[in-house]
């Protein structure tokens, strides 16, 4: 059985916030905590900030004066967006019913031979350090 997709009005009112429903599960872990997630979640959120700052380009003034008023405020948003891709990606896998902790499966998966490895040479973790085992910045 394949997994439900979104129509065109779901997927952009997910891309902002919206929930989807519980028949797209599969859709939604996929899309925040599978490969390319962070790519996905960059490019929807560079979008945004686009539209607020077009206006600017429309008042009188040289390329250098409109380079100046919107190129480091469309920088601090994309710098501010990928800072917080891992939370907001956390929150939505919640908002949607599913373990926030998913978005560290790709990490997990690219790294589990190193930690194979450090398990057989100096033992298993302790009880007390499984705590780390997540990114959760909470």
């Amino acid at each position: 059985m394949t997994a439900a997709k979104p129509n065109l009005w779901q997927r952009i009112g997910y891309a902002y916030g919206r929930r989807l429903p519980d028949s797209m599960r599969s859709w939604v872990a996929n899309d925040l905590a599978g490969p390319g997630a962070i790519r996905r979640h960059m490019i929807r959120w560079a979008i945004p900030p686009l539209f607020v700052l077009a206006p600017f380009w429309l008042l009188p003034a040289s390329l250098y004066v409109h380079t100046e008023m919107t190129v480091p405020l469309y920088a601090w948003a994309l710098v501010i967006n990928f800072a917080l891709n891992k939370v907001w990606r956390r929150h939505r896998l919640a908002v949607h019913g599913l373990d926030p902790n998913l978005v560290d499966v790709i990490n997990r998966q690219k790294n589990a031979r190193m930690h194979e490895d450090y398990a057989r040479r100096y033992g298993p973790r302790p009880e007390e350090a499984e705590w780390q085992n997540n990114s959760s910045p909470f």
